[in-house]
């Protein structure tokens, strides 16, 4: 867990008290006689209203602020400045049980190292020692027991309508508890999986239709469909090893990520979404295996060629479906983070913000396998599984513009957190996804027009922007190489106790970052098409996604704490202006 500044604990607590509006009579208890503010303050406070939107980031640029001191609350305004204070509530309640906590973990710890030291030296010290522990400030004082008693009771009363039951259940969550039908759910979907695949593996050697006429056509027009679903499951799995593992070595990563407590998935039931997408997957692959048209129309079934096309559409129903299943919570924070992605650099960058774009980054095919849907779909003949995509000049345009898209929204996100944290090292990161860009778009163009010249140039961007990305990955996000540290080569503090790991993985980045020599070079394997070769290689740079999350939310949790994340930071919606006292100034 990343430490908490106790200074940041007690400027809440300052602002708290300052900014809460209700007076406590501390003669009672602290509970009762609560004494609301005079409406005369709503005249000397004023709503933060920082850029959040890209709309409220575009008016902040264009237009200057107000100077008409005159003030307008509106529902809306209200509203939001109501959840926020309830977050902050939450935040410090939470931070002052962490607090006492810590102070009663000292006493128990300095207890038990008296009664050890009676035990070794039979001179009966403790008595004396814990007699003054006790009488002391930290044996005696019941202050953060008082403010967390009026925290509860200022939140019940002002936001939980006094129901004391629904106030501590906000101020309180209890620990998410794992679910028999979740782990039953996984080795069902498990099962069927495994002989659905079972299944395909003797369709395709009983009627050997990887050397019939129609595979070659399969694999130019229904694989690529089908690809997209290899990459999202293969990614999913990544993540829920990478929670696995995170978890085993107790890399705090929901406060990482900044998930609202309680609501984050953990690897069971990350690996049951992709067990339920794999399933239907291989329903859809042996639902239209079929490689010979009919005779009569010379064309294949319309229902079974539409099946790839459902199962995106359901996907798609299910990701933005707003009804409280198949974890809403977690399929809402996935799709604003994407959205924040998308709109850079309009948003604040957060650290869930830079590592989803780089997520994206890694799924490139996938994005060019969606461009694919729409032009088959829409402009090819799917009943004969035809299409003449590679043709079109539009199809071909875009095929440059969804390979770059992540990588430029990435480099946005770097520009703005540069603007805003003054950090060189931003521009130099923004360079190396400039210089990626630049290697994706040669490579994009030898392959869609070839040429000596063609290949020239792609190999030379791209061994320039794999030099640099590999430097970036080992030493600058995962933090190792590091000359003077006391494991050679690596870095002070490790969460793996073998250091033959690090040494490994480094290797291992190095060689799936040259997967792009594939694409120049023209590897041909005689019993693979093409397109088969291209996903793997795509799922070659996602299995290294998966290896470089986990050393990179390591190096975050171990010893970024200062520089980027230190402590969760809720500030208060609003300012308090007292105009009389500023005129005595």
């Amino acid at each position: 867990m990343f430490v908490i500044q106790e200074t940041t604990i007690a400027d809440e607590e300052d602002s708290e008290d300052s900014s809460g509006g209700v007076d406590v009579d501390k003669s009672n208890g602290g509970n009762n006689n609560f004494k609301p503010a005079h409406l005369e303050i709503l005249e000397h406070v004023k709503i933060n209203n920082e850029p959040e939107t890209p709309k409220s980031t575009i008016k902040a640029m264009l237009l200057k602020d107000s100077k008409d001191k005159k003030l307008q609350f509106n529902r809306k305004q209200l509203k939001k400045v109501e959840e926020q204070l309830k977050q902050v509530f939450i935040e410090f309640h939470w931070k002052l049980r962490q607090l006492k906590r810590y102070s009663f973990m000292n006493l128990l710890a300095l207890s038990k190292v008296m009664k050890k030291y009676d035990k070794i030296t039979l001179r009966g010290a403790s008595k004396s020692y814990l007699r003054a522990v006790d009488n002391s400030y930290i044996g005696s004082s019941d202050e953060i027991s008082t403010i967390l008693e009026r925290v509860e009771a200022t939140f019940v009363k002002h936001f939980c309508n006094s129901n004391r039951r629904k106030g501590m259940k906000s101020l309180r969550p209890t620990a998410k508890k794992g679910k028999h039908k979740t782990t039953f759910l996984l080795g069902y979907f498990a099962g069927c999986t495994t002989a659905l695949l079972v299944a395909l593996i003797l369709v395709i050697n009983a009627r050997k239709l990887v050397i019939k006429e129609g595979s070659t056509q399969y694999m130019e027009n229904i694989f690529p469909l089908y690809s997209l679903f290899a990459y999202i499951i293969l990614h999913m799995l990544m993540y829920a090893v990478n929670i696995y593992f995170w978890r085993c070595y107790r890399v705090n990563y929901p406060f990482i990520f900044g998930f609202k407590q309680g609501t984050e998935l953990g690897y069971r039931e990350v690996f049951l979404l992709g067990a339920g997408l794999t399933l239907l997957s291989l329903a859809g692959v042996l639902a239209n295996l079929d490689m010979e048209m009919e005779p009569g129309t010379q064309k294949y079934q319309t229902v079974t060629e539409l099946v790839p096309l459902g199962l995106v559409t359901l996907v798609l129903a299910i990701a933005f479906c707003p009804f409280n299943i198949i974890y809403r919570s977690g399929r809402f924070f996935f799709i604003k983070s994407i959205w924040r992605c998308i709109c850079a650099p309009f948003y604040k960058v957060t650290l869930i913000d830079f590592f989803l774009a780089d997520q994206l980054t890694s799924q490139v095919q996938a994005f060019r396998s969606l461009e694919f849907y729409i032009c088959y779909y829409v402009w090819g003949d799917f009943r004969k599984r035809h299409n003449s995509c590679r043709q079109s000049a539009v199809y071909n345009s875009f095929y440059f513009i969804v390979a770059v898209l992540p990588y430029w929204s990435r480099l946005l996100q770097c520009l703005r957190r540069w603007v805003e944290e003054k950090d060189v090292s931003q521009v130099y990161n923004g360079l190396k996804y400039l210089l990626t860009i630049i290697a994706v778009l040669m490579r994009t163009g030898f392959d869609l027009e070839k040429g000596t010249s063609w290949r020239a140039v792609a190999i030379i961007s791209s061994a320039i922007a794999a030099i640099m990305s590999t430097y970036w990955d080992i030493v600058k996000d995962w933090g190792l190489l590091q000359r003077h540290s006391k494991n050679p080569w690596l870095r002070d503090k490790l969460l793996i106790s073998h250091t033959s790991v690090y040494f490994i993985a480094m290797v291992l980045d190095v060689i799936l970052r040259l997967a792009w020599l594939q694409s120049v070079v023209n590897f041909h394997v005689t019993f693979l098409h093409r397109t088969a070769l291209t996903t793997i290689v795509a799922c070659l740079e996602i299995l290294r996604r998966g290896m470089w999350n986990f050393f990179r939310l390591e190096n975050e949790h171990l010893n970024n704490v200062g520089k980027f994340r230190a402590f969760k930071s809720v500030p208060l919606p609003f300012s308090y202006y007292d105009e009389d006292s500023s005129k005595d100034e």
